[in-house]
């Protein structure tokens, strides 16, 4: 079963991440929780603690707790998609789908990515949009192996890294972030100029030991920024380690 905390955590999230809850918004008293969860005090109060710790709500004294006006950071250690980080920060998220191609995995791609050559994979490139701005190319690679569905996903609907998100486990997760100048193809399609300094966030996951995809986020460096706060690990306190979902 899942902790009560837990399910108190994963309800003020949805209802945040869905807009229902917008910034700003006073969510219901700890009493009231108390009353909807029937557990107790400190229950209630670990999973305000947590969504304090995310960054998705503010507590303060003799006012309650509030959702947190959020900026379009992205959490280095964090795996969330591009189109969820806009909708919390208040934004309009949209995507265009440039490339979408079944191919074998070549020797150079396999080497990097330390898998076997000649698996077919799903190649997908995306250009995601912010309020209308462009705000992030998107270059993935999916491994069909382990993800067989992705065939005949065409994603137009829902970006990649969201429908991973929502359908696939992974075990494991590295991110690498480089400072990067936009070429002439990748300047045209951010809507900038050839030579302007890019963020870039390479990212690969794996179940046990097999690659789920490999991806890389080119930014626009005057549009995008990363960000987060950490904490020191408190046994007391922590959740045991799970297996997560993907972006």
């Amino acid at each position: 079963m899942v902790p009560i905390h837990q399910k108190i955590l994963k309800d003020i999230e949805s209802r945040i991440v869905s807009g229902l809850w917008p910034p700003g918004y006073r969510i219901p008293v700890e009493h009231q929780l108390l009353k909807e969860y029937e557990c107790s005090r400190m229950t209630v109060n670990k999973a305000l603690s947590m969504l304090v710790e995310r960054g998705m709500i503010v507590r303060r004294r003799r006012l309650g707790s509030f959702v947190t006006e959020r900026q379009i950071d992205r959490t280095v250690m964090d795996i969330k998609d591009i189109s969820t980080e806009a909708e919390l920060a208040g934004h309009h998220h949209s995507h265009t789908i440039l490339l979408r191609k079944i191919e074998r995995l070549d020797t150079a791609t396999a080497m990097r990515l330390g898998e076997t050559n000649g698996q077919e994979i799903l190649r997908l490139h995306c250009l995601h949009a912010v309020d209308g701005k462009a705000n992030a190319l998107e270059r993935r690679i999916i491994m069909l192996d382990l993800v067989p569905s992705a065939r005949y996903e065409s994603f137009a609907t829902v970006p990649p890294g969201k429908w991973l998100l929502d359908c696939v486990p992974w075990s494991k997760a590295r991110h690498v972030v480089r400072a990067v100048s936009a070429d002439s193809a990748t300047a045209r399609l951010l809507d900038t100029e050839r030579g302007k300094p890019c963020l870039t966030l390479i990212r690969q996951t794996w179940n046990d030991t097999k690659t789920v995809t490999f991806v890389e986020f080119i930014h626009p460096g005057d549009r995008f920024q990363f960000a987060g706060d950490f904490y020191p690990h408190d046994a007391t306190v922590a959740d045991p380690p799970r297996q997560g979902d993907i972006s």
